[in-house]
């Protein structure tokens, strides 16, 4: 599925910060969401690398994996929990309990980036999440990480001032 326009708009980030492409899966009983994100030499951060094919191969940056952790737990917070930050809902990271680069992901093959919230507690003006983040390339595991995320109504539209 391609991304909805009223999905892009609501997103607290531009395009260029979501970085995805596609939705590969809305799980809603699994309370899990997978998206496809393109890899290629521009990413931010991977464009700024000093490559080396032996020392130093090009490479999705590590910085920019625990970035889009933040945007598919977005993906999951409006697809899955159905809420929206037009509607003064906004989240933060609030820990990474383990996280781990398995692999390099070489620009070319897309990553399919894989959200599932495994306990969430949640009140009419906050869920506190917990997730497991496991980022593939090609079938193979580039990236996992266990993390939590503070989602918060702050009682406010997005448009008012």
């Amino acid at each position: 599925m391609t991304l909805d326009l009223e999905f892009l708009a609501d997103s607290p980030y531009g395009p260029e910060g979501l970085l995805f492409d596609a939705i590969v899966d809305i799980d809603h009983e699994a309370s899990r969401i997978v998206m496809r994100m393109p890899t290629h030499e521009n990413l931010p951060l991977t464009n700024t690398q000093r490559t080396h094919p032996v020392h130093h191969p090009s490479h999705v940056n590590g910085g920019l994996m625990v970035h889009m952790t933040g945007m598919v737990a977005y993906a999951h917070f409006y697809y899955v929990f159905g809420l929206r930050h037009s509607e003064g809902w906004v989240g933060f990271g609030a820990r990474i309990y383990s996280a781990r680069f398995v692999a390099l992901a070489p620009p070319g093959e897309p990553m399919e980036l894989e959200c599932h919230c495994t306990q969430h507690r949640q009140s009419e003006t906050r869920i506190l999440a917990r997730y497991d983040f496991r980022f593939r390339q090609a079938g193979n595991l580039i990236y996992r990480s266990d993390q939590s995320a503070l989602w918060l109504k702050t009682g406010a539209p997005l448009d008012a001032k």
